[in-house]
């Protein structure tokens, strides 16, 4: 228990830290004391390497949880209770983890620090509900994307098998499978994630808190267990799908396409219901 608090502080300690930082610089009353040659894309520079740095810590967190399996207090929650990760799963899902972000995710960070135009940074942060609501539109807008994109390489068999089978070899998703994917998907996945909020044309601090926010979501989806702060049990109307709608992909790999909302897979009919963990 007492290591699940230390890592979910640690994430929000660190998340913290680089919302704090970013509006000292852009805070009018620190324009004097800001370096003259910082702009927003030495800012946008690092935003691989923040989203690298939460998705270990926001995994870190559910593994010492999945390892601590044998605890009453955790493995309740376990949707799956009976399909356990081996040592060869995690092995493999590392493994091709590593390899993707050695190829693939250090490239893209140096390449967009080094060829991405600069843009002054903004001199002002955006309001509370011009934040929450521009979150809340990239991760409506990369749904729509992924469902797409998702229902293609299902629907195309050699598009499936190319590219998207990896992510499969898991019928019962735990925390390392989040990124156990091809390098196809996540380079497109990537730069959704990148574009969406230029499109939207956000405030480069709602940029940061819709990245932070969909590395979690997506984390949270693959975790394996449905505990009583999970998105889908937060967000009211069923709009939301969340870890327990996602296990069900995976177990009937035809349905439950959208990566996070319910809205695309009803009106297209590939939603398949799911249920809440119901704790003894």
């Amino acid at each position: 228990m007492f290591w699940w608090r230390i890592t979910e502080l640690i994430s929000l300690f660190i998340a913290l830290v680089h919302i704090n930082r970013l509006i000292e610089i852009i805070s009018p009353h620190q324009q004097s004391t800001a370096p003259s040659h910082l702009t927003l894309r030495h800012y946008l520079s690092f935003i691989p390497n923040i989203n690298i740095l939460h998705f270990c810590i926001f995994r870190l967190n559910v593994m010492i949880k999945t390892i601590q399996r044998k605890w009453p207090a955790v493995h309740r929650y376990k949707i799956q209770p009976c399909k356990l990760p081996t040592a060869s799963m995690i092995r493999r899902c590392i493994g091709i983890t590593l390899r993707n972000h050695i190829f693939l995710v250090f490239p893209a960070a140096v390449a967009q620090w080094a060829w991405r135009p600069p843009v002054p940074l903004p001199e002002k942060a955006p309001m509370l509900l011009e934040l929450v609501g521009g979150v809340v539109g990239n991760l409506l807008l990369f749904d729509l994307q992924y469902f797409i994109w998702h229902l293609l390489h299902h629907k195309v068999r050699w598009l499936y098998v190319t590219f998207h089978a990896i992510h499969h070899e898991f019928s019962a998703p735990f925390v390392l499978a989040t990124q156990c994917i091809g390098g196809w998907e996540l380079v497109t996945v990537g730069f959704w994630t990148t574009l969406n909020p230029i499109l939207l044309r956000c405030h480069i601090l709602t940029a940061w808190a819709f990245m932070v926010a969909h590395v979690y979501v997506s984390v949270e989806d693959h975790c394996g267990y449905d505990f009583p702060w999970s998105s889908s049990r937060l967000i009211p109307f069923a709009i939301y799908g969340g870890p327990s709608k996602h296990d069900v992909h995976h177990q009937k790999p035809n349905t439950n396409f959208a990566p996070h909302f319910s809205h695309w897979d009803k009106m297209f009919g590939t939603h398949a219901d799911f249920s809440f963990v119901k704790v003894q």
